[in-house]
């Protein structure tokens, strides 16, 4: 079975950047976002997770930005739309604008009734962000505590969410490889298929989350580790099949 890989561009400032356990200021600048996007395009990607990391944090917003990189490339790869995505505004921006995917997060923890509504009327179109710290989720762009992770996946599944993105916090930006008993735990709770993303740094740690394919584990988040060079994204497209 192969693994869908998703090469991440996270945009603060109107720039890609990498940040380190998801901490606001701890950013590494990779320059242009549309520049970054369109080269995992060409090489190879099939989707591509994009992160607005201003309206995660409450500090604005590269909207216009992402519509354009929406725009420009969304003909030639799926996009996933994560980041602020908390209300109906939001959200209907992010499908407007040709998201295949929108990603939902610190929403699904402080308005479960307006996600369960999202949910029913748009299914796999909307997926689930489960930011980890142990067994706690982190909401706000991960500075606070949003509640108990199984609890919280017992009321989603019970409104039939379809995927969770499953991060362990303390891995993300670290490239001290995934947190895989984190990811078979979720995938063994759950009939949603599950997004791995976190901590990737080698190309071993993708051979280590195909053996999750089984229970669910579909697809992967790359980020710091493209970045980084630690492995081409082909080399990596290579292992997934």
């Amino acid at each position: 079975m192969s693994l869908t890989l998703l090469p991440a561009v996270d945009v603060r400032d109107g720039k890609a950047v990498r940040l380190r356990q998801g901490e606001s200021g701890s950013e590494t600048d990779y320059g242009s976002p549309f520049d970054a996007a369109r080269t995992w395009v060409e090489a190879g990607a099939e989707w591509i997770h994009l992160v607005d990391l201003d309206a995660a944090f409450g500090t604005g917003n590269n909207r216009d930005q992402l519509r354009r990189i929406v725009h420009e490339l969304g003909d030639k790869v799926n996009i996933e739309l994560s980041g602020g995505v908390r209300d109906d505004e939001s959200l209907d921006a992010a499908l407007e604008a040709g998201a295949a995917r929108v990603n939902i997060g610190t929403a699904a923890l402080e308005n479960p009734d307006w996600t369960a509504s999202v949910i029913g009327k748009y299914g796999d179109r909307v997926a689930v962000g489960l930011d980890v710290r142990g067994h706690t989720l982190a909401a706000r762009g991960w500075t606070r505590e949003g509640g108990d992770l199984f609890e919280t996946m017992k009321f989603l599944d019970s409104v039939g969410c379809s995927r969770y993105v499953v991060t362990d916090v303390a891995k993300d930006g670290m490239m001290s490889g995934p947190n895989i008993e984190l990811l078979r735990e979720v995938a063994e709770r759950t009939d949603a298929k599950v997004t791995a993303s976190g901590g990737i740094s080698k190309l071993d740690d993708l051979r280590a989350i195909k053996e999750l394919a089984d229970l669910g584990v579909d697809a992967a988040i790359l980020g710091k580790s493209l970045y980084a060079r630690a492995f081409t994204l082909q080399e990596a497209l290579e292992v997934a099949k």
